[in-house]
């Protein structure tokens, strides 16, 4: 049965699309909350804050050094934090600026071998961790959900950036 919201006007939302936004909100809950992000660094030990293991993440996927600016277009965040983890993370010995190649008053970030290990041990942690708890799902379940997961992330991401070039104000 569709569910209203207040604001929506009577705008219908399927009953499947709540259960799947619930579900959602409780996984980002538990996977973000202070006490797992502690043990995480923990078991991992990486002496990180949780707003940095994005910034990691994106770097380590990325093929060269990016551009604080992309860094915070890429991750929805405002440019100045960027900038300050970006100088938290270099104390740290995570990352570096090198210069960009495209303009000479500008610099890139890239991951040190140092940050790559965090992430490295940041990534194995969580891994381990999902792998205890789908424990006793069989291995052709945890391959579907992983390719439906891929799938709605792929759509969001398609999503967000259609809405970002009409210029469409979300709620």
């Amino acid at each position: 049965m569709p569910s209203h919201r207040p604001g929506d006007a009577g705008q219908a939302v399927p009953a499947d699309i709540a259960e799947i936004e619930r579900a959602l909100t409780r996984v980002s809950h538990l996977l973000t909350r202070a006490k797992q992000h502690g043990r995480t660094v923990a078991a991992a030990g990486v002496p990180v804050d949780r707003a940095a293991v994005p910034v990691l993440r994106l770097l380590a996927d990325e093929d060269g050094p990016l551009r604080p600016g992309e860094v915070a277009a890429r991750l929805a965040v405002e440019a100045p934090h960027v900038t300050r983890m970006v100088q938290r993370l270099e104390k740290a010995g995570y990352v570096e600026r090198v210069p960009d190649p495209d303009d000479r008053r500008a610099h890139r970030v890239r991951l040190t071998d140092a940050g790559r290990d965090a992430v490295d041990c940041l990534r194995a942690v969580g891994r381990q961790w999902m792998d205890e708890a789908l424990a006793g799902w069989s291995g052709e379940d945890r391959r579907r959900l992983a390719e439906l997961v891929h799938r709605m992330v792929d759509d969001f991401v398609s999503h967000a950036a259609e809405r970002d070039h009409f210029g469409i104000a979300t709620k």
